[in-house]
């Protein structure tokens, strides 16, 4: 057992941070909440636009309501005074029956826009009670996804605290200009400094190493670093 051998149980805990440190990316409780927000997100830019359709024919049928109710309080006076028996010129009788038959068209008018109105709305409405409904689902659901995921990411830190707890122990062995080449080369060679060299063959970059070149590491002393004339990883002999 080497130094070289500790340097390789680094690599194994470091290339074991690295996949856990990705699977806290990639959790499949991240994407279901990332697509959980980002319908949200879709629904509430068509909560805004129906809303306000919504809005609108609400204020257009009271506004018509309004006119209406207005209107047939005019209409009452008019018929109370008309058939009170007050008024007993005949042609103010009948310019007093005019205008009420005129009003009387203006409310069958008013009631129909008011009838369309609703039509209008009816739909409107429902549409915005689904989307609050849909919103309702989203938010549970989103809840508990972040609850689900918080959980996950805590397991994966302990596992990664475990992790960075036996690397430490291995790296103590490791000489500090070592553990410095070999950050250097794990820098640039995705994540992997340091490769077992099994069967004449770089663990590292996968290739096969010349027979010439395997015959003379085979002689170097033990203690002696070597790396990978492909790759530069450093090569840890059995």
């Amino acid at each position: 057992m080497t130094v070289f051998h500790d340097l390789l149980r680094v690599q194994d805990h470091d290339t074991a941070a690295d996949q856990l440190r990705h699977r806290r990316q990639t959790l499949p409780e991240r994407a279901e909440l990332l697509a959980v927000e980002d319908e949200l997100a879709r629904l509430e830019a068509t909560a805004a636009d129906v809303g306000a359709q919504a809005a609108e024919a609400t204020r257009v049928q009271r506004r018509l309501e309004d006119e209406l109710s207005l209107l047939e309080a005019k209409l009452g006076e008019l018929d109370a005074k008309l058939y009170s028996g007050a008024v007993k010129v005949p042609r103010e009788l009948q310019a007093m029956q005019a205008e009420g038959e005129a009003m009387r068209t203006r409310r069958a008018g008013l009631e129909d826009r008011i009838l369309e109105a609703m039509e209008v709305r009816e739909p409107l409405d429902a549409e915005v009670a689904a989307i609050d409904r849909r919103r309702a689902e989203l938010d549970a659901n989103g809840s508990r996804l972040r609850a689900a995921l918080a959980e996950a990411e805590a397991e994966v830190d302990r596992e990664l605290a475990a992790v960075a707890a036996a690397r430490a122990e291995a790296a103590a062995a490791v000489p500090a200009d070592m553990a410095a080449r070999y950050e250097r080369l794990r820098a640039r060679n995705n994540g992997i400094g340091a490769a077992p060299l099994v069967n004449g063959r770089c663990g590292g970059c996968h290739l096969a190493l010349p027979a010439t070149e395997v015959d003379r590491l085979r002689k170097l002393p033990a203690d002696e670093l070597v790396t990978c004339e492909q790759c530069e990883r450093i090569l840890v002999r059995p």
